[in-house]
């Protein structure tokens, strides 16, 4: 596809890809759609496919009248958008916070479609959402919530069309509810519904490690590239939930020395090395590393600025801007969040020469063994832990090699390399299977 082409088309979307940079870093679906943009315009994307790969399948917005402990009503919004299922049902996970926004849903669905086409799994892209405070809530509350929510969005769900998982202040507690929901709407049990679930429902072994466990592979290979080894390398970790907490444990067990640790309440800085086993009872009893006595404490400002090896950004989107990219120090960024990096500051990274991990291929180990779950529930067949960390390893560096090889090719950065690799995918399916009339 040209680029005049493009330029149109996202002028038509209403949007200028090429100089609205404060746009891009407000907007996080167009943010995404300018990488998008890029990769379709080094692929010569024909302008019909353009159009259908820009733009998502349904968007759904629902009211979730949830009754309070107190006898209260409150009315809660949640949402659900399918952004491409050509290459199989959508998979994306379900959050619940304050700042869900319908951009963001959007975005971060379309993430999940060019990440599960990197890593080359048969999904498609979706997320949802629901507006509301979880840390409000009771136990009772989060599950009407849930449950309500579920309902709403019932005809959407299932393992052939829509398969939920967790996301932020969600967990396998509420994806429970959510199957217990839906196989009570359907008259029968249906594990395959959701992944992120306990194991005695139908979980698999090492899906809770899966993210975290594929930045480690992920951040291994790119060392691996530059002649280096994670044994003695400094790693600086910004977010300490089960992305962050398991991939700074993983990466110390390798060796890695993680000389900075910090979750939105603050952080920890040791140039000898946080002892992360010891952080982890810590924050298990306390619930997050404020206070945390054994090293220097920093805020996440200060964290993000530390000179190191490899930075983690494992918490939420746009916390790597123009405003402070200039100030990253890190040789490696490997991108545990999705879309912890802004369009604007990618340009900055880029010509400092620090090596991104893009978040479509760093986080992918979570969907993939997600992947790994909905097949074990489909076929009635579960594996041990071992053969899910064997198929993840796999499926990672191929994925990391496929696309190194189209950065070579191309002359491209990481992420126009991952977007180009997955467009592709995605465009070559909708190639093959036609426009139905």
């Amino acid at each position: 596809m040209s680029e005049p082409a493009i330029k149109s088309e996202a002028h038509r979307a209403g949007i200028r890809p090429d100089k609205d940079t404060f746009l891009a870093e407000e907007n996080p679906f167009e943010a995404m759609m300018e990488r998008f943009d890029h990769a379709a315009k080094i692929l010569a994307l024909d302008p019909g496919l353009y159009k259908i790969l820009r733009t998502p399948e349904k968007q759904i917005i629902v009211a979730v009248p949830v009754l309070r402990d107190n006898g209260e009503l409150d009315v809660y919004t949640g949402y659900r958008v399918l952004f491409n299922t050509s290459r199989g049902p959508a998979k994306g996970g379900i959050r619940f916070d304050l700042n869900v926004t319908l951009e963001e849903v959007k975005a971060l669905a379309a993430w999940m479609t060019w990440k599960c086409a990197v890593v080359n799994i048969p999904f498609g892209g979706s997320k949802g959402g629901v507006v509301c405070d979880p840390a409000s809530m009771s136990m009772a509350e989060l599950e009407r919530v849930t449950r309500r929510y579920t309902s709403s969005i019932i005809e959407t769900l299932g393992p052939d069309s829509d398969v939920p998982a967790p996301d932020v202040n969600t967990n396998e507690r509420v994806m429970a509810w959510i199957m217990d929901t839906y196989s009570m709407h359907h008259r029968h049990t249906v594990t395959a519904v959701v992944t992120g679930k306990p194991v005695a429902m139908g979980g698999s072994l090492g899906r809770r490690e899966a993210t975290g466990r594929g930045c480690m592979i992920a951040t291994r290979e790119a060392l691996a590239r530059v002649g280096r080894q994670l044994t003695g390398t400094r790693v600086v970790v910004q977010g300490f939930g089960n992305v962050g907490s398991v991939a700074a444990d993983l990466m110390s067990k390798a060796g890695a020395l993680i000389i900075g640790v910090a979750d939105k309440a603050g952080g920890v800085y040791d140039a000898k090395g946080v002892d992360i086993a010891d952080l982890l009872q810590w924050t298990r009893k306390h619930g997050e590393i404020a206070g945390y006595a054994k090293g220097e404490p920093l805020t996440n400002e200060q964290l993000l600025a530390l000179e190191c090896d490899v930075l983690v950004p494992a918490a939420t989107e746009n916390v790597i801007t123009r405003k402070n990219a200039p100030q990253i120090k890190a040789k490696i960024v490997c991108e545990g969040a999705n879309g912890p990096t802004t369009a604007a500051a990618d340009e900055i990274l880029e010509r400092q020469g620090i090596f991104v991990i893009p978040d479509i291929l760093a986080n992918a180990g979570g969907v993939t063994v997600s992947y790994f779950e909905w097949v074990q529930d489909r076929g009635g067949y579960f594996w041990d832990e071992a053969t899910v960390n064997q198929h993840l390893e796999l499926i990672m560096t191929r994925s990391f090699a496929e696309v190194m090889a189209m950065v070579d090719r191309h002359k491209v950065s990481n992420r126009i390399a991952c977007y180009m690799l997955a467009v592709d995918r995605v465009a070559a399916v909708h190639r093959l299977r036609g426009m139905y009339a």
